[in-house]
């Protein structure tokens, strides 16, 4: 038995809290998987999991194990890239997830350049708007907008997001041009709601020469998807808030004209995260530290 795969095995089927999920992260069989853990277990003379036919369960032996294997994992790991790091070239594959508008302007935004840089590193993206298990999706670091408030992970403020208002030309043709916040209420509403919390719609807040106004309109249409959200703003079904970087992208903005321009809304703050739990990979570092260069060039990305 390889023991270092036998702990790697176990530790990957804690994360995922199934065989088959963790299988499929290392690229392995189930039955090898499967093989791995009880034969860990049984040179060990203990239980580390509790099986049943619905989900797995970790022992209370096998969680002080999970807690070591994962030190000695971390170590292990860290040897490997200190020499990467000398080397100057971070290798391995790295799995991130980034909310979805930013997904996008990541592509816009050059991500070859970073492939270029680290050719070695191999990347998985993934874009959602949901809210990410960092170790149960056994996902290295997230992008995300909105303030961090999980005391599991480290977070780095890498930028700000700036909102700005706006409907389709066609839907302002139509419904006319609000000419004060207190017109949005009279006019229908695309609103934004988390993932993780339906029914929670974020209100309008704007500011203007020290002014400032909270708003609640009635939604006709509310969505958890940045993309869709978009698209319904196209389509003319209301009017809403959109990432200013939109609207400077031709291929993004066109059919969109901004609604009060002199009133901004407050800039929302976005971070990379990852476990705190872990050790700061080098492919890690690589990545949020091109990020933070990447919103460091755009005025609308810029920490306040």
């Amino acid at each position: 038995m390889d023991k270092f795969k036998a702990m790697e095995a176990f530790v990957r089927v804690v994360d995922c809290g199934s065989f088959t999920r963790a299988a499929e992260v290392m690229g392995a069989p189930k039955a090898s998987v499967s093989t791995l853990v009880q034969e860990l277990e049984a040179q060990l003379g203990v239980r580390l999991l509790n099986r049943t036919t619905r989900k797995v369960a970790v022992t209370a032996d096998g969680a002080a194990y999970y807690e070591r294997c994962i030190r000695l994992i971390d170590d292990m790991r860290e040897a490997d890239e200190a020499v990467s790091s000398r080397q100057g070239n971070p290798t391995g594959r790295l799995r991130v997830d980034v909310a979805t508008s930013l997904g996008s302007l990541l592509m816009y935004a050059g991500l070859s350049e970073f492939m270029a840089r680290y050719p070695q590193i191999k990347l998985e993206i993934g874009c959602s708007d949901r809210l990410v298990n960092l170790v149960g999706d056994a996902v290295d670091c997230v992008i995300r907008m909105g303030e961090a408030t999980d005391p599991a992970v480290v977070a780095r403020r890498v930028g700000s997001m700036r909102l700005l208002t706006c409907a389709s030309v066609d839907y302002v043709r139509t419904h006319g041009m609000p000419q004060h916040p207190s017109d949005l209420m009279q006019h229908r509403w695309v609103g934004y709601f988390p993932s993780q919390m339906p029914g929670r719609i974020y209100p309008v807040v704007l500011s203007r020469q020290g002014e400032r106004i909270e708003l609640t309109p009635e939604c006709t249409l509310a969505l958890n998807d940045s993309n869709v959200y978009e698209d319904a703003l196209h389509a003319g079904l209301g009017i809403g808030c959109i990432p200013s970087y939109v609207l400077g992208c031709p291929e993004k903005s066109e059919g969109l004209v901004e609604i009060l321009p002199e009133w901004v809304a407050d800039p929302i703050p976005i971070y990379a995260m990852y476990p705190s739990n872990r050790h700061l990979s080098t492919r890690v570092q690589a990545f949020v530290d091109w990020v933070a260069e990447l919103c460091e060039r755009f005025p609308s990305l810029r920490r306040d």
